[in-house]
């Protein structure tokens, strides 16, 4: 345990509690904005990193959010100053949020680094702004929380419950087959999101909530509460509180995030059932903690954790039902020894404790071990001649009958060629084909978008298939379901061995037995490979150039090689 600092110690104190020409102007500009020494002086400064904008709904009551955040922490006597931050609104931004959110992940570490800040809560929710934050906060190593968005409420469609993303792409796939009517289409535009708030499946806002949670980064229970339940306020400020104590105790991100609260995130994140994302951003956000995380531990893991949260696109229910079921401390009470229940979380106590009192008021929605929804296998990761550094997959959300599959491929060389051909009839596809999509990657989206849940050919939909094997080096949306094998690196774009493969070549897939091949002779893989050009950069200026010269692949988290890791960068100097 650290002994309590005092204020001398704090960062903020060597802007305002210094006696020379450049402290005079801090204090001089803090009272320009309307606030005098009493509201600051000898007071932890707070930053609240806002992602709110008007293009993310997922976060559309985080400006009030941030009121009560800053109620906490003057509460606890400190000081709260709101800094915005880039939102990556899921929904609207183009190709991918996920190209920026190492920005996001910049800008965080940076903003910390550049004010007088000693402490800070994170608001975030949205798909990408959960890792980007938190891998920020853990390379500057201030006290922290983050506070997540929560879920939107429920859908509701005649007299049908429906869950964003799951849904939709159930729905798509009938509209295109013919057996929907557009004007029942319509309706369910209206009804599919009724509040602020993410998703309401177990997609990857959800997911990363959670497994954030289970780190230790957020106070118990935050990542369960809808966003517009009045818990939510008062989980807000208490955060604000609490992070106040956080500074004066010196507990910082990296005290939390261990080895054991990793391995503790991996296995909530395989008894959700949750997105295939997360096994990327936990690689990056464990490496910010200077934690080498290969993909085999979480197939290890997985072999091991059974699916006990009854939740699309896996299961049946939403996130408003699993609240109700008892939320996240219920299911981490109910897997028992597989967590490390002696990790430390940001309210000070172990996450044994934290869960001690928890119970399940739902049994279908979180289920024991022994009426798990599987026995094991949240995700699973495959190797083979197709995928030499991995590659991802989702057993829960696919047909079973495709967990072994042999078929002949039929190739896109990128998003384009797939979307203007995937309803032609004269298009070869039989149940039996596998879906090749290249250029999805990290480079070759660029941005690794969620392209991975391919749409079935309209032909075969008309036929009544559902599911097929599909295989890219994208990823998809955690709200997606299928056999859809992704993340596959390295990536074609870079001269992986998915940018080799040629209509008609025969691709076996063992998820049992975690394995992916190309059936096609190393010979022949060479002669390919010589003949192989490699495409253009994507970007000739800019953010995007930068990006490109220095993301990593898929397995390695998608970092930017100058941002891993946990080094020491100097404190800004005050002159």
């Amino acid at each position: 345990m650290k002994a309590p600092r005092k204020y001398e110690d704090l960062r903020s104190a060597r802007w305002f509690a210094a006696k020379d020409l450049r402290s005079f102007g801090h204090r001089s500009r803090t009272k320009q904005l309307g606030f005098g020494a009493e509201d600051y002086a000898g007071k932890p400064v707070i930053a609240i990193l806002n992602t709110w904008s008007d293009l993310n709904p997922c976060h559309g009551h985080f400006r009030e959010r941030a009121e009560d955040v800053k109620r906490g922490v003057w509460q606890a006597g400190g000081f709260p100053v709101e800094l915005p931050a880039m939102s990556l609104g899921e929904p609207f931004m183009k190709p991918s949020t996920m190209l920026y959110r190492n920005l996001l992940a910049m800008e965080t570490e940076e903003l910390l680094r550049a004010n007088p800040v000693d402490g800070v809560v994170l608001m975030g929710g949205c798909d990408k702004t959960v890792p980007a934050l938190v891998m920020g906060a853990l390379s500057m190593n201030l006290p922290a929380i983050f506070v997540p968005a929560g879920p939107m409420l429920r859908g509701h469609w005649r007299g049908k419950t429906l869950g964003s993303g799951s849904d939709v792409w159930k729905y798509w796939a009938d509209l295109r087959a013919g057996v929907l009517p557009p004007s029942a289409w319509g309706e369910m535009e209206d009804g599919i999101a009724r509040s602020n708030g993410t998703c309401m499946t177990m997609g990857t806002a959800s997911t990363m909530a959670a497994v954030t949670e289970a780190m230790g980064l957020t106070l118990p229970g935050a990542s369960s509460i809808p966003a517009v339940d009045s818990a939510h306020a008062r989980m807000a400020a208490a955060a604000g509180r609490r992070t106040v104590e956080l500074v004066w105790e010196g507990l910082a991100p990296r005290d939390i995030v261990t080895r054991a609260a990793v391995d503790n995130a991996i296995t909530t994140l395989m008894a959700l059932g949750g997105s295939t994302n997360a096994v990327i951003h936990l690689v990056a956000m464990a490496g910010r903690a200077g934690i080498e995380l290969p993909l085999s531990r979480f197939d290890e893991i997985s072999r091991t954790t059974p699916v006990l949260a009854n939740l699309r696109p896996s299961g049946e229910y939403l996130m408003e039902d699993f609240f109700y079921a008892g939320g996240l401390r219920a299911l981490l009470k109910n897997l028992g020894d597989r967590l490390d229940r002696s990790c430390r979380t940001v309210n000070g106590r172990t996450i044994g404790e934290n869960i001690a009192g928890a119970e399940v008021f739902l049994p279908d929605v979180i289920r024991t071990p022994a009426t798990a929804l599987a026995e094991e296998g949240g995700l699973a990761v495959l190797t083979g001649n197709l995928a030499p550094g991995g590659a991802v997959i989702k057993p829960p959300a696919m047909e079973p009958r495709l967990m072994r599959h042999r078929g002949p491929a039929i190739v896109f060389r990128d998003y384009n060629d797939m979307a203007a051909r995937i309803d032609d009839p004269a298009l070869p596809a039989t149940p039996d084909s596998v879906l090749v999509l290249q250029s999805a990657g990290p480079q070759g989206g660029p941005g690794m978008p969620e392209w991975g849940q391919l749409p079935i050919p309209k032909k075969l939909l008309q036929q009544g298939v559902r599911d097929m094997v599909r295989i890219s080096d994208a990823r998809m949306s955690g709200t997606s379901y299928g056999a859809c094998v992704l993340h596959v690196a390295p990536e074609s774009h870079v001269g992986g061995p998915l940018a080799f493969v040629r209509d008609g070549d025969m691709i076996e897939l063992d998820v049992p037995a975690r394995r992916l091949h190309l059936d096609v002779a190393e010979a022949e893989l060479a002669r390919r490979r010589a003949e192989w050009i490699p495409p253009p950069s994507r970007y000739g200026r800019g953010y995007g150039m930068m990006f490109s010269a220095h993301v990593g692949q898929a397995d390695k988290g998608c970092d930017f090689d100058f941002l891993s890791g946990a080094g020491p960068v100097p404190e800004p100097e005050i002159h």
